[in-house]
């Protein structure tokens, strides 16, 4: 058989060669006897005969090594607003529909809810109510200031009235024109009006702040009216489910004539301007990953370079999830639920190693040892070695092992017990 290996160490299959006719026969007793001696021993080793058509095999070569893992990506918004039925209600009118692209503040869905309609004619009836008992009362205040202003110039007059006469009746009761008893009576009626005076100053003054905390309390009342008045009328406005945002509604959920709970979700709007892509990491990198590592996307001919934004701290069926935000622009043609395939930055990249291609052996060995075939691909030996860092195209090696050097990558499990094997052409 033939064998080609690409400079890179790519894995090759190792061609059977034609063989006359007149060989067959023999051939076929070799085989017979080499399955025969398939585990023959000398103490020391065992061999095993094997057809090469079932063997991969790859050129150990130099080159750059990337300390890297693969990632299965989604593509999501970097933001995202939900829309929440803040009040119950029936679903009246549809006013856009899903994927439409919406600005902030456009009515989207509008909802009806009797009750909330009740209640706002109802407290508008309080309020009114209560505005009016308000005014009445300020109306009274009003009209009992003016009497009592009027009582007052009554009062007033009386008592100057009263004065002058006294200061008559005194000199003309001094010089006997009158009887004392009229001036004692004129003083008298004097000393009520006087009296009569501040007991209705008093009456006032006291009527007076009765009044105004009637007032207070009344315009306290028609403020919490009002204010719950605002709050109904709140609720009532928010049965017009508008965007909160400007983007992409990229889900409704709404029929026409379908009743929706108050907190019920409705839908959701995506901002389209920036994306990000989450992906699920084997648990086995816990310790290797960190916030800030970057990891590189290949696309539309162009790489593209995102770096860890966040990782959370749950662990679910041996995975952790984390998110990743692009660097520079990212690809115009993404969408919401795109997978992209990613590979995740571990470590620095080597100047220059020694590398193996990847392949099912590791498993059966963990990188201990290899086969390794001799120069004309008809012998493979067991060789320890001394494997370092792999990913899943290559795998560091440490010692064991030299560029040119031909290993079998294919698996062992039907032949890891033994020290030799003879490749069957």
């Amino acid at each position: 058989m033939s064998s080609q290996s690409s400079p890179g160490g790519m894995d090759r299959r190792i061609e059977t060669r034609s063989r006359r006719p007149y060989l067959v026969a023999a051939g076929a007793a070799a085989v017979v006897a080499l399955v025969a001696a398939a585990f023959l021993t000398d103490g020391t080793s065992t061999s095993f005969t094997l057809d090469g058509q079932r063997i991969r095999t790859a050129t150990v070569s130099t080159g750059m090594y990337e300390d890297y893992i693969p990632l299965r990506a989604s593509v999501e918004p970097e933001r995202t607003v939900y829309l929440d039925a803040i009040e119950g209600g029936r679903v009246e009118r549809i006013l856009v529909e899903e994927g439409a692209f919406v600005e902030e503040g456009q009515p989207l869905v509008d909802l009806s809810n009797t009750s909330l309609q009740l209640d706002v004619i109802a407290r508008e009836a309080e309020v009114s109510e209560q505005l009016n008992n308000l005014r009445n009362t300020q109306l009274a205040i009003e009209q009992n200031r003016l009497k009592l202003k009027s009582d007052l110039i009554e009062i007033d007059y009386q008592i100057v009235r009263l004065q002058r006469l006294v200061n008559r009746y005194e000199e003309l009761e001094g010089n006997q024109f009158i009887s004392k008893t009229e001036y004692e009576d004129a003083r008298d009626e004097l000393e009520y009006w006087t009296n009569k005076r501040v007991v209705t100053r008093e009456s006032q003054e006291q009527d007076e702040k009765i009044r105004l905390a009637q007032i207070e309390q009344l315009e306290s009342s028609v403020s919490q009216l009002e204010k719950n008045l605002t709050l109904a009328r709140s609720n009532l406005d928010n049965l017009l489910i508008r965007a909160p945002r400007s983007g992409q509604l990229t889900s409704l959920n709404a029929e026409i004539g379908e009743s929706k709970a108050r907190g019920e979700r409705l839908g959701q709007i995506d901002d389209v301007d920036r994306f990000k892509a989450t992906a699920l990491v084997n648990e086995f990198y816990l310790n290797r990953v960190r916030q800030g590592q970057q990891a590189l996307l290949d696309i539309g001919g162009r790489e593209h370079r995102l770096e860890i934004s966040k990782i959370y701290p749950e662990v679910q069926a041996s995975q952790f999830e984390i998110d990743l935000r692009f660097l520079g622009t990212a690809p115009t043609d993404i969408r919401r639920g795109q997978t992209l395939q990613l590979r995740l930055i571990l470590g620095d990249t080597a100047d220059q190693a020694t590398l193996l291609a990847n392949g099912p052996f590791y498993n059966d060995t963990g990188g201990a040892w290899v086969f390794v075939l001799d120069p004309n691909g008809e012998v493979a030996t067991r060789r320890e070695v001394r494997l370092g860092r792999r990913n899943p195209n290559n795998i560091e090696v440490e010692a064991g092992l030299l560029p040119g050097d031909e290993v079998i990558i294919s698996s062992y499990a039907n032949f890891i017990e033994v020290d030799r094997l003879f490749i069957n052409r």
